[in-house]
């Protein structure tokens, strides 16, 4: 009896090795994923990830190796090369032209020509209908992509990619930007894509995603392949120890403590998008409070409040037992509040400027001399102590923000709050994007933090991070505080009662 052929991959990565001056991004990587097979490719942020993938979708070429698609070796000397190939990388950054509507950023730079030369804007509208009915998007070709939620726009991403015929789609942090249920959306499209026979790469630092979805998992650590699992064998233990080559037993760093005075105190609150509802609550020093509660709940909007981004219908809100005005966030710095923002490169970090810049926008008044310059040497030796006390990996500190990975534009973003030593850090979605060890020196920043008095109140759409750090959580439902959990009471079942509107066993209602 003549045992069954192995199949042929569609696609072959052999021995591939990338340098650059001075470092080598990959050295002779192996990767194969074979006919409707979801490969998440994981590895914390320098592993080689995105040097590969800008390998196989032609942007940059290999210095050694073989690329071969259905067993036949490729040369990928262009974007134009890996298309026709069948390959198509969707990125994190969407890559779309917001005042075009779909059905031109579908076929953008391959429009259909009528006999007379001019597009066919029948043919690119009629076409459009098919791709946007196969990735399930019920929008019209005409619409103007800009007018779409980030959600919608993803899977235009998708349309255009399956308008070349793409047989392996590499998406690259697809659901960072996505609320829950764009994200199940998108999951669910993966997951026909794979039912019709497309191959997908599915590079994400989402753990929990990565095990709904691949069917193997690939790790790389350091440019190399560091490991590889079998569906069966996917847990979260074994792909966190494969990206960081050690175990983790104590990945958050929560000791006990007892906490100290209140920090902050906010006493009937009421924010601008959910004026019906009053927000109290206390915050002690040394103390790390989250905030949990599903998307739309206002746990964004709170901590907006709370720095002056926007002003409190009514209410009032203390540091250190002294009532305090928020009508700005430069009442708030001056009051000892900082806010971490949710979105890093819009409202954290400028990424043009340079690492030094940054860390010294909070305190441009206190470096300021006397007749108004910049007190350049205080800079300097702020900007220093913090890429030094929170290991921000940059060649100098001159370095663009911008060319720095995830983990360390976040460093950044906290050196900038923490040179101004805030009595209360609010931090929104900390650890949304960067990779598994980035994440765990920011928990141990965390704690490090709580002992030195500061309180912490931090949002997070993560349960494993809220019930991993928190010592009291609030759960907002709608715009209120559904509940407070204590860390003994604090559950996945207890969070989720609560989020979704109920009173769970042994919570505190607001």
């Amino acid at each position: 009896m003549s045992r069954p052929e192995t199949p042929v991959p569609l696609l072959s990565v052999e021995n591939v090795t990338r340098r650059f001056p001075g470092v080598t991004a990959l050295n002779r990587v192996n990767l194969s994923v074979y006919p409707g097979e979801v490969l998440a490719l994981i590895g914390e942020n320098g592993a080689g990830k995105s040097t590969l993938m800008k390998i196989l979708a032609g942007v940059q070429m290999p210095d050694e190796g073989q690329i071969k698609v259905n067993g036949t070796e490729v040369t990928l000397r262009s974007v134009q090369d890996s298309q026709a190939s069948g390959i198509a990388l969707i990125h994190q950054e969407l890559n779309l032209s917001g005042n075009l509507d779909v059905g031109a950023n579908i076929f953008l730079g391959r429009e259909p020509l009528m006999r007379c030369g001019l597009i066919d804007k029948r043919r690119i509208r009629d076409q459009s209908r098919q791709l946007l009915e196969r990735v399930g998007l019920d929008v019209s070709p005409d619409t103007i992509v800009d007018t779409l939620p980030i959600g919608q726009q993803q899977l235009v991403e998708i349309a255009r990619a399956l308008s070349i015929n793409a047989r392996m789609l590499i998406m690259d942090e697809p659901t960072s930007s996505l609320s829950t249920h764009e994200t199940e959306r998108l999951m669910d499209v993966v997951q026909d894509l794979r039912r019709r026979g497309v191959s997908v790469i599915y590079i994400s630092h989402r753990l929990g995603e990565v095990k709904e979805l691949a069917d193997r998992v690939a790790v790389f650590r350091d440019g190399e392949n560091a490991g590889e699992l079998s569906r069966e064998e996917i847990t979260h233990d074994r792909m966190v120890r494969f990206m960081v080559g050690r175990d983790i037993s104590q990945f958050y760093a929560r000791r006990p403590h007892t906490p100290g005075a209140v920090a902050l105190e906010v006493k009937d609150v009421q924010t601008p998008a959910n004026p019906g509802h009053r927000l109290n609550f206390a915050i002690r020093q040394g103390e790390i409070v989250g905030v949990a509660g599903l998307v739309g709940a206002g746990r964004t909007e709170m901590l907006h409040v709370l720095f002056g981004v926007d002003r409190a219908v009514t209410g009032s809100v203390a540091v250190h037992g002294t009532s305090i005005r928020v009508n700005s966030p430069f009442d708030a710095i001056k009051a000892g509040i900082a806010l971490v923002p949710e979105d890093r490169k819009q409202q954290g970090v400028i990424l043009e400027m340079a690492v030094r810049a940054n860390i010294g926008l909070a305190g441009l008044r206190k470096h300021q001399r006397r007749l108004g310059f910049l007190n350049r040497t205080q800079e300097a030796r702020d900007s220093a102590q913090m890429i030094e006390r929170l290991s921000i990996r940059t060649p100098h500190e001159r370095q663009v923000v911008q060319f720095l990975s995830g983990g360390n534009q976040q460093k950044v973003v906290l050196g900038k709050w923490l040179a101004m030593n805030p009595a209360v850090l609010l931090m929104d979605e900390p650890t949304r994007g960067i990779d598994i060890g980035a994440k765990q020196e920011i928990y141990g920043l965390m704690e490090e933090l709580a002992e030195q008095g500061v309180a912490i109140l931090f949002v997070s759409s993560e349960m494993e991070e809220i019930l991993g750090m928190s010592d009291r959580t609030l759960v907002m439902h709608e715009g209120r505080i559904a509940g407070e959990l204590t860390r003994d009471e604090l559950s996945e079942e207890a969070v989720m009662q609560l989020a979704t509107g109920n009173v769970a066993a042994g919570a505190h209602p607001k």
